[in-house]
């Protein structure tokens, strides 16, 4: 005869235990409950002093009359993100999160974002460069990978630039540190030279003093330093003349512009020759019909 067997099931939760994990995460979360108080407080405390501090650099650099804006910005940049990690990290040690093995993760972490971002981290260390040597700064008109903007903004990674056709061009620090930037706005002169090209037939001579004459009639250039003539070269059809002149920075495009029209009308007043392109054409007839003479 078959056997029965009877087996006791006891199921594996039962409301006994499921009642004493409840109590027991209960008891958890109410112990935690003072963590996450703490760790609010900790958070509003942090954000109301960055703020703060914010405002306490950003008095004691603009106290200075020499401050500069970009250095300040870059300040305000480095400082605050370092306050606010430091602010997580202490937040994260409240709520009981071992802070040595976070550190340990953030610091792979950070080889492996080091390593997929050189180019970043280059134009950081590009960025830091212009910040400290000050190449340039905002507000200055400069001449960099072949363009001529106005600085608007240096940012951790790029440099905002302006063109005077209002177009708006990011240039990488890295690169821009790394090579040829012309500033016009360091110096508070800027000199002009002039190329312009007469006729064999003037006498030099003359042709100086009108220019002198022209120079010393615009309020714009300067004399000091002393304007100078010099010819440049003679070419085919012309005497080059180069015409030196200076002016305040802020006055350079006007002075350029309106030496071009006075010296134009100088020129014709006192009756100095401009070279005229000549074209000399040369017809040969060549006659293929031996019996016509």
């Amino acid at each position: 005869m078959p056997q029965t067997v009877t087996t006791n099931h006891t199921p594996v939760f039962s409301k006994e235990k499921i009642d004493h994990y409840v109590e027991i995460l209960g008891d958890k979360i109410v112990g935690f409950i003072p963590s996450i108080l703490l760790a609010i407080g900790i958070l509003i405390a942090g954000l109301i002093a960055i703020k703060f501090i914010r405002k306490f650099i950003t008095r004691i650099i603009t106290a200075r009359p020499d401050h500069d804006p970009t250095l300040l910005k870059f300040i305000l940049d480095v400082s605050t993100w370092a306050l606010r990690i430091l602010l997580f990290v202490t937040i994260i040690d409240k709520l009981g999160v071992g802070t040595t093995s976070f550190a340990a993760i953030i610091g792979a972490g950070a080889v492996a974002i080091g390593l997929s971002l050189q180019g970043s981290l280059s134009n950081f260390a590009g960025g830091l460069l212009i910040i400290l040597f000050k190449p340039f700064r905002v507000g200055d008109y400069i001449e960099a990978q072949g363009h001529c903007c106005t600085v608007i903004r240096i940012q951790f990674f790029s440099t905002l630039l302006i063109t005077s056709n209002n177009q708006v061009v990011y240039l990488p620090n890295g690169t821009l540190s790394n090579n040829t930037i012309k500033n016009f706005s360091q110096e508070p002169l800027r000199r002009a030279e002039i190329l312009l090209n007469i006729a064999y037939s003037n006498d030099l001579s003359h042709v100086k003093n009108v220019i002198f004459k022209a120079i010393k009639a615009d309020e714009k250039i300067l004399q000091q330093p002393k304007p100078a003539v010099e010819i440049k070269a003679l070419t085919d059809s012309a005497i080059q003349v180069a015409i030196y002149i200076w002016a305040e920075r802020a006055k350079y495009g006007a002075m350029v512009s309106d030496f071009h029209e006075n010296i134009k009308d100088a020129f014709e007043q006192n009756g100095i020759e401009l070279p005229t392109n000549h074209q000399d054409v040369s017809i040969t007839y060549t006659n293929k019909n031996p019996e016509t003479k």
